[in-house]
């Protein structure tokens, strides 16, 4: 069930469409059009481009973690799906990858051929762009995962956003902490 955003997240949400944000470019998949055999079968869909807001939260780093998504419509910026989920106990990054894989495989279920990703987690970010290693083993295989989901697009971008811009998914990761109604 789609949810209307809240005039707060509107306002976010619009804001993160200006500027430089979409400038990021586009990363075709390294399978070629049509993308991976992943899950869902991307590629297969009418062109359904779509931008992903993910976030993980984690408290006591490890401790309780949730992860949050929000998987919105690139053109009309539609909500399409607002997800979070319970982690148990996790670090913050381990959080931070789940929310993306949170995301990604929603965005493949339904069929999206296109996909921007944007987060607040540096380090994810830049891990899936291939500017930083991934040395942890946990994390490599998250890793991983994003990767081969990511392959399963025709095109993808990340892009790091201020954790501002980024509100409606931080609030999903503490809705799957404290549950409806109670996110801090």
């Amino acid at each position: 069930m789609t949810k209307k955003l809240s005039p707060s997240a509107l306002k976010v949400l619009r804001e993160s469409a200006q500027g430089s944000l979409y400038e990021t470019p586009m990363r075709p998949s390294p399978l070629g059009e049509g993308g991976a055999k992943a899950p869902g079968g991307a590629g297969a869909g009418a062109g359904l481009a779509v931008d992903i807001f993910c976030d993980g939260a984690s408290r006591g780093n490890p401790g309780p973690a949730g992860a949050g998504a929000l998987v919105l419509d690139s053109g009309t910026k539609k909500s399409l799906a607002r997800l979070c989920k319970p982690l148990g106990r996790a670090t913050n990054n381990e959080a931070e990858y789940a929310a993306l894989l949170l995301g990604l495989t929603e965005a493949l279920r339904m069929k999206a051929t296109r996909v921007h990703v944007f987060a607040d987690s540096e380090l994810v970010i830049k891990q899936i762009n291939g500017v930083y290693r991934v040395k942890h083993p946990v994390m490599q295989q998250r890793h991983q995962e994003a990767m081969r989901l990511l392959a399963g697009f025709t095109a993808w971008s990340a892009a790091h956003v201020p954790r501002e811009r980024n509100a409606e998914a931080d609030r999903l990761a503490n809705e799957a902490l404290d549950g409806p109604g109670r996110a801090s």
